[in-house]
C-alpha cells in the first residue's frame, strides 16, 4: 500500500537507520532490558548519525526534516522493542515544546544537546493523584524575585532517571478558576538543588524504558526557564497532544506488524500432527483476521499522518486511532502468543516481551477511556 508522505529519501534514511540499529541496538537490547535503561552511549551514537530531532532547524545542528522522518524513526525503534519509546518521546514530544515555545536563548541552550545526544529530555505531567485530569495537579511554582520555587512530586516519568532536563507541568496560580488556567510549563535541569529522582520503577513491561518518580523540594529555578507564557501551559499541552497520540498509534501499528511477522514465520516452522501449524484452518483464519485489522489500522493512521502534516485539526480522529490501535496491539499480542503455544510464554521468544510491552499502551498518553470521552464530546454528546 502506497504511503504518500514517504518518498525515496525516506526509504534511504530507513535503510541507514535499520543498518545502524542492527549494529548498535538489536544485539544489546536484552541487556538494556535487564539494566532497565537504554545507555547514554547509544543516545550519543544515534545523535551522531542524525537520528535525534532531525526536524529541528539547521542552525541548531539538525537538518529540518519533515514529519515522514519522525514516522520512520519511530517505526524502526519500535521494531527493536517498544521500550525504545523514550527516544521517540524525546524526539517528537518533549523537544517540540522547546522548539515552539522557547526563547532564542532557551533554544540555543538546549536544542543542540538534544540533537547530539548529550542531553536527554523528559516531560513531567502525571502525579500520584493526577493522571488524565491535568487540572488536578498539585505541583506548584511560586514566583520569588527572578526565580520560581517548585514543590511537588511526579510519577511514571519516561526518561525520568536519565533526563538532563525536564519540562515540568506545574501550577503558577492556585487560586484562578477554572484550575487549568493556572498551569504553566517550566524547564528544570538535573542537578538543580532540591530536585531528586526516585529509583527506577519496576514495570510489567517496557523494561528498557527507564521510568521513575521525580521529587521537587523547594527547587529554585530561574524565571527564564518558563516555557511560553505563564498560565498557558494547559493550552500548550492540548495543542501538542495530537502529535503525541498520533505517535502512539504509529508505534502500535508498527508493533502489530512486527508481532504478525514473528508469528507468521513461527507457524510455518512449528509442526503439529505431522504438518506445519500454518496449514491448520484455525491458524489461517486467525492470522487472516489480524492481518486485515492491521491493514485497516495502517490505512487510517497513514491518512491521519497526511492530515497532521497538512496542519489539520484531527484531534477527534487521532483519539479514535490511539484507542483503536492500542487495543489492536494488545489483541494481536494475545492471539500471537496463543499461536506460539507454550513457547510463546517463554522469555526467550520475543512475542512474550511484546505481550508485556503492549499492555500499557492503552493507558499512557491519555487512557483509552479518556479518548472515548474526547470523541463523544466532539460528537456533541
Amino acid at each position: 500500500m502506497e504511503r504518500s508522505y514517504l518518498r525515496e529519501e525516506h526509504a534511504i534514511f530507513r535503510r541507514s537507520l535499520r543498518k545502524f540499529l542492527e549494529k548498535e541496538a538489536y544485539p544489546y537490547f536484552e541487556q538494556w532490558e535487564k539494566e532497565q535503561q537504554v545507555p547514554r552511549s547509544f543516545w550519543k551514537k544515534a545523535g551522531e548519525q542524525g537520528f535525534l530531532c532531525p526536524w529541528v532547524e539547521e542552525e541548531y545542528g539538525a537538518f529540518q526534516a519533515d514529519f515522514g522522518y519522525s514516522v520512520v524513526i519511530n517505526e524502526e525503534f519500535e521494531r527493536v522493542g517498544t521500550a525504545m519509546v523514550g527516544l521517540g518521546l524525546h524526539n517528537d514530544i518533549v523537544m517540540p515544546y522547546i522548539a515552539s515555545l522557547g526563547t532564542e536563548s532557551q533554544k540555543r541552550a538546549w536544542l543542540p544537546g538534544a540533537i547530539s545526544g548529550d542531553l536527554i529530555s523528559a516531560i513531567a505531567m502525571t502525579e500520584p493523584g493526577a493522571g488524565s485530569d491535568l487540572a488536578a495537579i498539585r505541583t506548584t511554582a511560586v514566583r520569588d524575585g527572578d526565580d520560581y520555587i517548585l514543590n511537588g512530586e511526579k510519577t511514571f516519568i519516561t526518561n525520568g532517571y536519565s533526563a538532563d532536563l525536564v519540562v515540568v507541568v506545574c501550577k503558577t496560580d492556585t487560586q484562578v478558576k477554572p484550575a487549568h488556567k493556572g498551569i504553566s510549563l517550566i524547564v528544570v535541569e538535573a542537578g538543580t538543588p532540591g530536585f531528586t529522582k526516585g529509583k527506577k520503577l519496576q514495570k510489567v513491561g517496557q523494561h528498557a524504558s527507564d521510568t521513575c518518580e521525580l521529587i521537587f523540594e523547594d527547587v529554585r529555578v530561574p524565571a527564564e526557564n518558563l516555557l511560553g507564557a505563564e498560565g498557558k501551559g494547559f493550552y500548550y499541552l492540548m495543542e501538542n497532544l495530537q502529535q503525541e497520540r498520533l505517535l502512539v498509534a504509529i508505534q502500535s501499528i508498527a508493533g502489530t506488524e512486527r508481532m504478525l511477522d514473528l508469528t507468521i514465520d513461527y507457524v510455518k516452522q512449528r509442526k503439529a500432527f505431522g504438518k506445519p501449524i500454518s496449514q491448520f484452518q484455525n491458524t489461517q483464519f486467525k492470522l487472516a483476521e489480524l492481518k486485515t485489522e492491521f491493514q485497516i489500522g495502517r490505512a487510517f493512521v497513514d491518512r491521519l499522518i497526511d492530515d497532521h502534516v497538512s496542519g489539520k485539526d484531527v484531534v477527534t480522529e487521532v483519539s479514535m486511532a490511539k484507542w483503536w490501535t492500542t487495543d489492536l496491539a494488545k489483541k494481536v499480542a494475545a492471539e500471537c502468543m496463543q499461536l506460539h503455544g507454550g513457547y510463546g510464554y517463554m522469555e526467550e521468544y520475543e512475542i512474550a516481551r511484546r505481550f508485556r510491552d503492549a499492555a500499557v499502551s492503552s493507558i499512557y498518553a491519555g487512557s483509552n477511556e479518556i479518548m472515548k470521552v474526547i470523541i463523544a464530546k466532539n460528537m456533541g454528546l
